[in-house]
């Protein structure tokens, strides 16, 4: 028995250090945590469990029969963040570079497997070369298994992805189909094909940073959710993230007890909105005022500016925030914020999150480029976001509501269940300039006829009250009161029950 627990011992040690003490330095040196180091600081301090200790792979190739590591690259297990039940999967790249074996995407799929059995979400920390080359399809087989549990995970329980370090090629299948993936600053990179691969194939010259690095995939692809500094930095940040989420979709989301009084009232968004409605004001103000604590959680916050994603908390519980921001493009809707905002609309209706949706949209992106790129199709995928959406659905327009925009931002007609204006709404076809040059064409070369026309337009629509009347509006509600009024829509919706039609699966505009 003391042999056995003495070989037990030993094996605990060489699975700890990985691939050596010279990797784990050379690991430090490049500003990067190891993989049990990034564990320790993701769960509550002593709740991790591990799994699987021991694996290690059953190559026979290449020489591989001589070089076994217990663990084989990858840490699995579960343990808790902030008490909650969390599993968890971290890549070696001290060992074999964090290559994929068979055995290591065997390790993987245990902790989904076990976390779709149980209801809690699955946290991957990937730092992987890829597939490990020696073991050729067997590596291959191993990632489409990891892939198949993404896909039946997907709207089951939450999959966070983050990015610590390489992954290429085929490895970034599995971060894309999880529900958020966080990068970190020139230390992590995601592509399919390298700058090797395609200096010589398009004869661009480009870096590993430039291809695919986190500045990249926050700004300009929309790959990913958010880019931190240091791997400390998105650890903590996931800890938080994970605050605002329910185990899996048969649970609702977390309630904190909440300080922030539900009928607080904020005066100064009275004047938010200015009186030109041509001139922009932020958002963001509002989003941050209306919440509890003023404590907003920003999606994508550098990709597709014009709308705003993000969690918070309204008494308590968790709400999706989606809003347009005249800031940036004047609110238009464009490709790349339908994209975006639909895609977080399906996350929040997976996970039972409420929708709060604050409209100041002047239509759709015009020109060339979106409609060769398919603004029609990219567009109806937000419009079918919200009609499937089956969560409490809460609208406030806060000023411009023009057109099909209107209509695919939450409106009455997509089963939005509240849909308030402040006093300043405009829902119209499209804006009065464009709509008299349109009604009155004949008159268009007679500015003070045109002027006429226009101030007559406005009267008519530029004002919640003809919405009000067909009952699209419920009700018209000050500024300095929006929180009180959501709060109340959110606590009288609370117990919603809404059922789609059976079927399959719907066949969403992709």
């Amino acid at each position: 028995m003391q042999d056995i627990i003495r070989r037990l011992e030993e094996k605990r040690e060489m699975a700890r250090l990985g691939g050596g003490k010279k990797r784990i330095d050379s690991q430090h040196a490049k500003g990067k945590l190891t993989a049990r180091e990034r564990i320790e600081l993701l769960l509550d301090d002593g709740s991790f469990e591990e799994w699987d200790m021991f694996k290690e792979h059953r190559c026979t190739d290449f020489g591989m029969q001589e070089e076994h590591v217990p663990g084989d690259g990858v840490v699995i297990g579960y343990g808790t963040v902030n008490g909650r039940l969390i599993f968890v999967f971290s890549q070696d790249f001290t060992v074999f570079g964090g290559s994929l074996s068979e055995t290591h995407a065997e390790k993987i799929c245990k902790v989904m497997d076990h976390a779709m059995k149980v209801g809690a979400p699955v946290i991957g920390l990937n730092d992987s070369g890829g597939a490990r080359i020696q073991e050729g399809v067997a590596s291959l087989g191993g990632y489409a298994d990891v892939f198949q549990r993404n896909v039946m995970a997907s709207g089951v329980v939450p999959q966070i992805s983050l990015i610590m370090g390489p992954c290429a090629g085929g490895a970034v299948y599995s971060p894309a189909m999880t529900d958020f993936i966080f990068m970190v600053k020139d230390s992590s990179y995601m592509f399919v094909t390298g700058p090797e691969v395609v200096k010589t194939v398009t004869h661009e010259e480009v870096t590993a940073e430039q291809l695919g690095g986190a500045v990249t995939h926050n700004t300009k692809s929309g790959v990913a959710d958010l880019a931190f500094e240091n791997d400390v930095e998105a650890l903590m940040m996931t800890r938080r993230l994970i605050s605002f989420l329910p185990g899996s979709n048969r649970e609702k989301p977390p309630s904190v007890p909440c300080v922030d009084p539900a009928d607080r009232i904020d005066m100064s968004l009275d004047t938010l909105v200015p009186d030109n409605p041509n001139a922009s004001y932020d958002m963001k103000e509002l989003i941050i005022k209306m919440v509890d604590d003023h404590d907003f959680f920003e999606l994508q916050p550098d990709y597709a500016k014009n709308i705003i994603i993000g969690l918070a908390r309204m008494e308590g519980s968790t709400v999706g925030i989606v809003a347009n921001q005249p800031l940036v493009l004047a609110g238009c809707l464009d490709i790349k914020s339908s994209i975006k905002a639909a895609r977080f609309v399906r996350f929040c209706d997976a996970f039972n999150i409420p929708v709060v949706t604050l409209v100041d949209v002047p239509g759709f992106m015009p020109g060339t480029s979106q409609e060769y790129g398919g603004i029609i199709k990219h567009g109806a995928k937000l419009l079918y976001a919200y009609a499937e959406c089956t969560v409490p659905k809460v609208t406030v327009i806060t000023r411009k509501a023009y057109g099909g925009a209107y209509d695919v931002m939450s409106s009455k007609h997509l089963r939005g269940d509240v849909n308030f204006a402040w006093p300043s709404a405009e829902i119209a076809v499209m804006g009065p300039k464009g709509a008299v040059e349109i009604i009155f064409r004949d008159e268009k070369n007679d500015p003070a006829k045109i002027a006429g026309r226009e101030a007559e337009y406005k009267a008519k629509f530029a004002n919640p009250f003809v919405a009000g009347a067909r009952g699209f509006i419920d009700d018209v509600v000050m500024p300095h009161e929006t929180r009180k009024r959501i709060c109340r829509s959110l606590a009288m919706l609370k117990d919603k029950k809404l059922d789609n039609p059976w079927r399959k699966h719907g066949n969403i505009p992709l």
